[in-house]
């Protein structure tokens, strides 16, 4: 049996996928998608109706022709990918509707009337998948925009360019924040998701009600759609990507993933418990008081010792027979089994991250990615790791030189992220910690893009908060990550 006949027979029972997607559940048997392949292996899909449906209102085009699947697509991990853009436009010849001046283009006013303009006016999305965000200067805002350094001549106070990679339309059930700054969470006081400790109180509506209301804006403005979705509408697709559940399910190295005792793959993840406040690393876990558990991670631990452990020592004058070689399946095992213990505790000195908790500098990875098996933050808290700031811009990247209004402090950014929605000088620079799962399926990394690979991920994060990681742990964290 070839690998993917195998992976094609996983299947998930849908009493399982219905515990959790709870009353919008559709009651057919949850059935395995075709297994896509990506640059580590091959990632899988389960959907809750039973097989991909392109016939619910996630696939339809709307306004300016494109659907929600123009930026949510199987094949590239639920988001796009640089490959499968450049695919989409050779094909086209830049027709395809994701190269819609409104937000594809790196100015809303490229010309694009040859090849050659459409090429350069999409080259932020064909390079590095990201979608350009047009936002104006929030009013009442503690700072002021003294000054742009924009590549493509369009930005200013009245639309700065904020360019974002989308976000997958899978995993749903383990967020807690909607967009990358937030802006789609829905304030609401007598809202289930509370902030503990919060000052003033921080309440939010279900993100059920926060994704409908997602994909309404989304076809207003993505798809410039004249007219409103219809409440059926919005059901339908917030109860479809609401029911996909994605994770890698094999690597090349390694093999599948739920094999050996491992539970890697999507029928284990379908499974795996979230609700908000899961394992607060600030609070702890909101249900049953529980103080936070850095063993986030707990997918691979029986691969520990496959490879790499020394034989025991021989008893005097007797010779020990040496060990058995590792297999190099067992070899790639045993190395995201280590990453996976990196994951949980090595330690970093996490300093100039607004948003983490104030004194608790020494973290781990599981820190930020608290949700059990999953990696997404438990609650809405947003956080600055610095991706954005100036010092890591690169030249195809807008500047913009941000001023506090009662203290005169300059503060250069690529993007100010959840300061674009509340105004507060204290949040540039914030984003929300995304879901890990399915990776290998989505590069590049980042809110921007910026990482072209797993390896260069875990080397940022390396020199931002000096975990002192050699290039096998480098490696082994990586290997990890792109298990998931």
């Amino acid at each position: 049996m070839n690998t993917n006949t195998r992976l094609a027979m996983l299947a998930l029972p849908a009493a399982l996928l219905s515990a959790w997607i709870g009353a919008s559940a559709v009651t057919a048997a949850t059935l395995p998608t075709t297994p896509k392949e990506n640059a580590n292996g091959a990632s899988l899909t389960l959907s809750a109706g039973g097989g991909i449906d392109t016939s619910n209102p996630f696939f339809k085009a709307m306004g300016n022709g494109r659907s929600c699947a123009s930026c949510h697509s199987e094949n590239a991990g639920w988001s796009v990918t640089p490959n499968d853009l450049q695919q989409r436009f050779t094909l086209t010849s830049g027709n395809d509707p994701v190269f819609r001046l409104v937000d594809g283009a790196n100015s809303p006013h490229a010309a694009v009337s040859t090849i050659e303009q459409k090429r350069l006016a999409y080259s932020m999305l064909l390079t590095k998948g990201v979608i350009r965000v047009g936002m104006g200067m929030p009013a009442n805002a503690e700072f002021s925009l003294v000054r742009v350094e924009d590549p493509y001549g369009h930005a200013s106070a009245n639309e700065l360019s904020l360019f974002r990679r989308p976000l997958p339309s899978a995993n749903l059930k383990f967020l807690s924040t909607v967009m990358w700054d937030a802006r789609e969470n829905t304030p609401d006081p007598a809202g289930p998701n509370c902030i503990l400790g919060a000052n003033p109180a921080r309440c939010f509506a279900s993100m059920d009600a926060s994704l409908l209301r997602q994909a309404s804006d989304a076809v207003r403005g993505h798809a410039e759609a004249a007219q409103e979705l219809s409440a059926a509408e919005q059901r339908a697709i917030v109860n479809f990507e609401s029911g996909l559940v994605a994770a890698q399910v094999s690597t090349r190295a390694a093999g599948i993933l739920s094999e050996a005792g491992g539970r890697g793959g999507p029928d284990a993840l379908a499974a795996t418990t979230f609700y908000w406040g899961i394992n607060d690393f600030q609070n702890g876990d909101y249900r049953t008081r529980a103080p936070f558990n850095r063993t986030v991670m707990t997918m691979f631990g029986a691969w520990r010792n496959l490879a790499g452990a020394p034989a025991p020592a021989p008893a005097p004058g007797r010779r020990g027979a040496p060990p058995a070689p590792a297999s190099t399946a067992d070899q790639a095992k045993a190395s995201i089994a280590r990453g996976e213990a990196l994951f949980n505790n090595r330690p970093m000195n996490v300093v100039n991250a607004a948003g983490f908790q104030q004194g608790a500098q020494r973290a781990t990875c599981s820190s930020c990615h608290n949700a059990p098996n999953a990696g997404s933050h438990s609650i809405a808290r947003m956080i600055d790791i610095g991706v954005s700031d100036a010092r890591f811009r690169t030249p195809d990247m807008p500047l913009y030189t941000l001023r506090h209004n009662a203290t005169g402090q300059q503060m250069q950014t690529t993007d100010p992220g959840q300061a674009m929605q509340s105004g507060r000088w204290a949040d540039i620079g914030k984003f929300k910690v995304p879901t890990l799962r399915n990776l290998s399926a989505r590069p590049p990394y980042f809110h921007n893009g910026s990482q072209p690979d797993l390896a260069g991920v875990v080397r940022f994060y390396d020199r931002r908060f000096q975990m002192g990681l050699n290039q096998q742990e480098i490696t082994d964290l990586a290997n990890f990550l792109g298990a998931l």
